[in-house]
């Protein structure tokens, strides 16, 4: 008596799910791009090359500009018929999501296939953008105070660097947590700086503490520029970044490592210079912050050749 319950049950429900397999080889199970001008679509089964290679049958388009559509130059199919490879005219911007509707055999159209890069890849691509690509000190011009009272020597630039990448990791995810779970959900948005100004002032006290008891030489030659921290441009951007992008978790770990790690990069670089200079035969007009100045403007220009670099 079970066996045939289980019969007809299985039997009806072969019945619900025969048009879904029917119709299995419509939907994509894969999306990803490929080259720079290419993005391929995997099928679950084989379908037929003829109506895969019409390009009428796709419509692409950035997420971000739906008007306007992507024009498919070629399009080939792999020998086992599950693989079809869209080929672009233009390149294609990869830091964005793209969107795919595919018309299937039976004139039903599948919208909304998200095509983007892997999550691993875009969080370190937020890393190396933060770090290179737009690096807050010689692409934004942030934190030039810090920057240059802290650069005249690679012990103190290190030691700086290395503070100022820990309050800036610290104080943004604290500022992710508020963001999200108080500021949003009480509607209190207009007291983004205030708050964030407040995580920081707490984590800076923090470092400040713990700095004095465990490397006094370190915090003496940190002198006032420590406490400017609580006020930098560089440590107040990255949580304000973080809520206008609406970043999660570990999108703003990144971030903030990478802003961090920019910082440090710039004052580790910017000292080993400096300290040549002092050797070196400048004018005296040139002398302390002037030569500095101009040094600066020379790292920020060799920094622009990151403009465009993607790396993933």
């Amino acid at each position: 008596m079970m066996h045939r319950i289980l019969t007809y049950w299985t039997a009806a429900l072969l019945f619900i799910l025969a048009p879904v397999c029917l119709h299995a080889a419509d939907f994509v199970s894969e999306q990803r791009f490929g080259d720079e001008n290419e993005i391929i679509l995997t099928y679950p089964a084989a379908i037929d090359k003829t109506v895969a290679q019409n390009p009428a049958r796709y419509t692409v388009f950035e997420e971000a500009d739906p008007d306007i559509r992507l024009e498919i130059q070629k399009i080939d199919v792999s020998d086992d018929g599950r693989k079809v490879s869209l080929l672009f005219k233009e390149s294609l911007n990869t830091a964005k999501t793209h969107v795919v509707s595919v018309r299937g055999d039976d004139g039903r159209e599948i919208e909304g296939i998200q095509v983007k890069k892997s999550y691993l890849g875009y969080l370190l691509s937020i890393l190396i953008s933060a770090l290179l690509v737009n690096n807050f000190v010689f692409t934004k011009y942030l934190g030039l105070c810090v920057f240059f009272g802290t650069s005249k020597r690679k012990t103190t630039a290190k030691g700086m660097g290395v503070v100022f990448t820990i309050v800036m990791v610290v104080s943004a995810l604290m500022s992710w947590f508020f963001y999200q779970f108080i500021l949003i959900p009480y509607d209190l948005n207009f007291l983004q700086i205030v708050v964030f100004i407040g995580l920081v002032s707490l984590t800076v006290q923090a470092v400040d503490t713990i700095l004095r008891k465990v490397n006094p030489i370190l915090f003496n030659s940190f002198g006032v520029f420590l406490v400017l921290v609580i006020a930098n441009c560089v440590i107040i951007a990255v949580p304000l970044i973080m809520a206008s992008n609406n970043y999660n978790f570990a999108e703003t770990f990144m971030l903030s490592l990478g802003a961090g790690g920019g910082f440090l990069l710039a004052l580790y670089l910017m000292s080993s210079v400096r300290e040549r200079l002092d050797l070196a035969n400048i004018p005296p007009t040139f002398k302390g912050l002037p030569i500095a100045f101009i040094v600066a403007g020379q790292f920020a220009m060799a920094f622009l050749g990151f403009s465009g670099l993607q790396l993933f």
